[in-house]
């Protein structure tokens, strides 16, 4: 009727059917503090960039699923539709020990784990010190094949001789 306008707002969303996407997590251990063995630390299990929401992420020590000491974030949307979450573990790692976070999700057909081994210091230097002297080998034979084949072009080749 006359001048009057009407006005027709619309607003459309779109919420992801868990029938029609699923996403996989990626999943990450790590210590929160470097540090040496027996000492208190947490372990971090990182689960990021998963869909739906629904998830169980779950510790254990050789084994042996560990229920006390577990801290959880909870479920943190990423803004993407994805989501993540933080399960660290209290613990005081012994050497030998293997720790696993273990993920499971309906983007996977199994159980996705994820080890951490508790190293001594004397182990992770005998590691570093293996693969130094490995380095250190492999940059003298580089130096020594270098010197070789340079003093090589400098010698005349050898002639046939004819009769």
């Amino acid at each position: 009727k006359g001048n009057q306008s009407r006005r027709l707002t619309l607003s459309c969303s779109l919420i992801p059917s868990t029938f029609s996407l699923l996403e996989e997590p990626t999943v990450t251990v790590y210590p929160a503090k470097t540090q040496p063995l027996q000492h208190h630390n947490l372990l971090v299990c990182s689960v990021n960039g998963f869909y739906p929401g629904h998830i169980e992420v779950r510790w254990f020590r050789n084994g042996q699923e560990e229920e006390t000491g577990v801290i959880s974030t909870g479920l943190i949307q990423n803004g993407d539709w994805t989501f993540q979450t933080v399960v660290m573990l209290e613990t005081v790692p012994q050497s030998g020990e293997v720790y696993t976070c273990h993920v499971e999700h309906p983007s996977q057909t199994s159980p996705l784990t994820v080890e951490w081994r508790a190293q001594s210091d004397s182990a992770q230097r005998k590691l570093i010190s293996g693969v130094g002297g490995f380095v250190l080998g492999l940059l003298f034979l580089g130096v020594g094949l270098f010197i070789h084949f340079r003093s090589k072009k400098g010698q005349p080749a050898l002639q046939p001789i004819v009769l």
